[in-house]
């Protein structure tokens, strides 16, 4: 049996367990919490220190994550199990934090890139599924657990106020990367100008559609469950779908120091097309449809331009390894987005032939 610190065991007992605790050990590279591994005798679980700062109505994102994972599981998908605390709560908010235990889905795999076409069709399917199964769902039941999160125009103000304070003094040393998300500013609204007007609807989005927030199953390569559902709020679809060809689609990792290996895959974005627009095609509307062309744009340069605030603001919110994280993380965004604004007219054709049901 390892050693286990004192203060986590202690936060470990306030929760129902099956078995006695043997281990807990740091787990995962997320950003935003922090994550453990416990191992009982019996099974093992996740502990999780959620991050207040960033979301600080617990008890609200909670019950959104209660609402969501029962309507899966009513619907016969595998998805989280809370495990209640002894008292049959949720979670538990203490001088240490607010904490949460998930049952661990055994026998699988996540991927921090894409390995294959074959994986992350896989996974854009599993996304249209989470669509398909939630499509029935109340979207105005759960609450906004960070305000304005896919609000492009409202990022692109903090993105200039972090641009006119300048705290840190970096501005000088990004003025071509400040520069190319000034020029865009005339195509941030057009996703939430949908919303606005009804043209594009509203529904329950899981806003963080990252590959390594499914978790495959380590034999058939079929999507087992999504993850990370902190994010979950109503929303746009094509958020989901810009995110994933943001993350997805790209040759490199987010945060890869070398450009010249940093491109943006149209055969990758094929794939996620079959499988995301493959499963939602019959329910989208024109506007959706239209749309899904540039959602991959649209994420990639909201998400490259908070990169960028995060860095002009001293790096406060994404957790970095060194001073120029978040501006290399930038840099790479600017990348893909560079390349598929060369790439528009075959992403356009890639989309009209998958909504066509013509797949390759």
């Amino acid at each position: 049996m390892t050693d286990i610190d004192p203060t986590l065991a202690a936060i470990a007992d306030h929760f129902a367990f099956d078995g006695d605790i043997e281990q807990i050990e740091p787990y995962g590279d997320g950003h935003i919490n922090v994550t453990y591994l416990v191992r009982t005798t019996q099974r093992r679980y996740i502990l999780q220190k959620m991050n207040t700062d960033i979301f600080p109505d617990t008890k609200h994102l909670m019950r959104n994550i209660e609402l969501v994972t029962a309507a899966l599981r009513a619907s016969g998908r595998e998805t989280l199990e809370i495990i209640p605390t002894k008292d049959g709560a949720s979670y538990i908010d203490i001088p240490q934090g607010a904490w949460r235990v998930y049952a661990f889905i055994e026998d699988t795999v996540s991927y921090n890139l894409v390995p294959n076409a074959d994986v992350f069709r896989e996974s854009g399917a599993a996304f249209g599924e989470f669509q398909n199964f939630l499509a029935g769902f109340d979207a105005s039941q759960l609450t906004e657990t960070i305000a304005h999160f896919h609000d492009t125009p409202h990022r692109f103000e903090d993105f200039k106020a972090a641009l006119a304070e300048d705290k840190m003094g970096r501005a000088a040393t990004c003025r071509p990367e400040i520069d190319f998300y000034l020029a865009h500013e005339d195509q941030y609204s057009m996703i939430t100008d949908g919303l606005a007007d009804g043209s594009v609807p509203l529904r329950v989005t899981h806003n963080d559609t990252k590959l390594n927030n499914i978790l495959m199953d380590a034999k058939t390569g079929k999507a087992r469950a999504i993850i990370d559902l902190d994010t979950i709020m109503p929303g746009s679809m094509l958020y989901d779908f810009g995110d994933s060809i943001r993350f997805g689609a790209s040759t490199a990792l987010e945060d890869e120091q070398d450009l010249d290996k940093v491109h943006f895959s149209t055969d990758l974005f094929r794939a996620y097309a079959e499988g995301f627009i493959g499963q939602v095609r019959n329910s989208v509307t024109p506007r959706e449809a239209e749309l899904f062309a540039f959602a991959g744009n649209m994420m990639t340069l909201e998400c490259g331009m908070r990169f960028l605030a995060d860095y002009l603001a001293g790096d406060t919110y994404f957790a970095t390894k060194y001073p120029e994280h978040n501006l290399v993380r930038s840099r790479t965004q600017i990348k893909l987005v560079q390349e598929m604004e060369a790439k528009a007219a075959q992403i356009r054709a890639i989309v009209d032939d998958v909504m066509a049901g013509e797949e390759h």
